[in-house]
């Protein structure tokens, strides 16, 4: 009995110390291997920087070359750009690095189309891009595009955009002509409309497809709309125009149409009513309808009248009236203002900057009825 004990003494003994034995070799394992792998040897390199990711549109604007001035511009013209979202902001700078564009750049789309970072520019971007290179010829002339009309970027492209510049091309106006319209004309692709009567208007005009005109005329016409068009048309019929001799002045000045009704009617009751001219002369010297009423018309033909008071000369009248209208204002008063004596010289300078300085009747008080964009 006394030797199966004692065995069994031993057993157990042995099996503890065993136990015992394991559980510290595994704590020695498991406090190894909480220290670093790194070998003694290897030396990790000063010069690896981890790469800051920016936390904000102020970060992402200055990564981008933009200056505390050109970050005042950009936030002073769309203010929900400072809080804009780091990742679909930085996304989209990423695909315009694609075509060159550098901060200048941005700042100056922000100011021309104050929502541009909030369209969906990403859309049909790669097809978009190869579509423009193909039309402007590389991508170097592609760039300066967006800059100055940054939709080129949002417009729907297969719905309005690819349709329209398909429709300008059929008509007549492509390669450099078209691009040209693009750039100066922001307008262009989303208002375009083509009908029957206003293809009649074109072949009114008398604009060949040849003529430097013909994309001005078609370009302002398409997107003007029709009511528009026969209201500026009828406006000047009102003051002794034909239709034929109006549609005549269109295609030698089409941007006569980007005038609104008003000042048309204020400046040809000012060339007829008090200058005594005929309608014939306002069609032969179009820019009488582009000259400023307040700033050159008035004070220079009131000048006009002063001098003739005063038997002065040179005198404005005549032909060289035409011709002094349409002069810079340095080379106005220096023919006929500072050519005389220091005391008529200052007689006149007077008289003309107190005639320019008059305001309308009611000016203050008017109210300016605004009826959107004048096409």
């Amino acid at each position: 009995m006394l030797p199966k004990l004692h065995l069994l003494l031993r057993f157990r003994f042995l099996v503890s110390a065993s136990n015992r034995h394991f559980t510290r070799s595994n704590s020695v394992f498991r406090i190894t291997a909480t220290y670093s792998t790194i070998c003694p040897n290897q030396v990790e390199s000063p010069n690896e920087e981890a790469i800051e990711h920016p936390r904000d549109s102020i970060q992402i604007f200055k990564q981008w070359g933009c200056c505390e001035n050109d970050l005042l511009k950009i936030f002073s013209r769309q203010p929900s750009l400072r809080n804009a979202q780091a990742t679909p902001l930085l996304s989209k700078l990423n695909l315009l690095s694609s075509l060159g564009l550098t901060g200048s750049d941005i700042v100056k789309m922000v100011n021309c189309r104050p929502r541009f970072f909030c369209s969906r520019i990403n859309n049909c971007f790669d097809e978009r891009i190869e579509f423009l290179v193909n039309l402007f010829g590389s991508r170097e002339m592609l760039r300066k595009a967006p800059v100055r009309n940054p939709s080129l970027l949002t417009y729907d492209f297969h719905n309005t955009m690819k349709p329209v510049i398909a429709l300008y091309e059929e008509i007549g106006i492509s390669g450099n002509d078209l691009i040209a319209m693009l750039i100066s004309r922001p307008t262009l692709i989303p208002r375009t409309s083509f009908n029957e009567e206003k293809m009649e208007y074109i072949k009114k005009t008398g604009v060949s497809k040849g003529s430097k005109m013909y994309k001005y005329v078609v370009s302002l016409l398409g997107i003007s709309r029709i009511e528009t068009i026969r209201e500026k048309v009828t406006n000047l019929e009102k003051f002794g125009c034909s239709e034929e001799e109006i549609w005549s002045l269109l295609g030698r000045s089409p941007l006569i149409l980007t005038l609104s009704v008003d000042k048309v009617q204020r400046n040809m009751t000012f060339v007829l009513g008090t200058m005594k001219l005929s309608p014939r002369v306002v069609l032969e010297h179009p820019f009488l309808l582009f000259s400023n009423l307040e700033a050159v018309l008035k004070p220079r033909i009131s000048l006009a009248r002063k001098q003739k008071e005063m038997e002065l000369d040179p005198q404005i009248k005549g032909s060289i009236m035409l011709t002094a209208l349409r002069m810079t204002e340095n080379r106005f008063l220096n023919l006929f203002i500072k050519c005389h004596p220091e005391d008529v010289a200052n007689e006149l300078l007077e008289f003309y900057k107190h005639a320019k300085g008059l305001k309308p009747l009611a000016e203050s008080s008017k109210k300016i009825l605004r009826k959107g964009f004048p096409f």
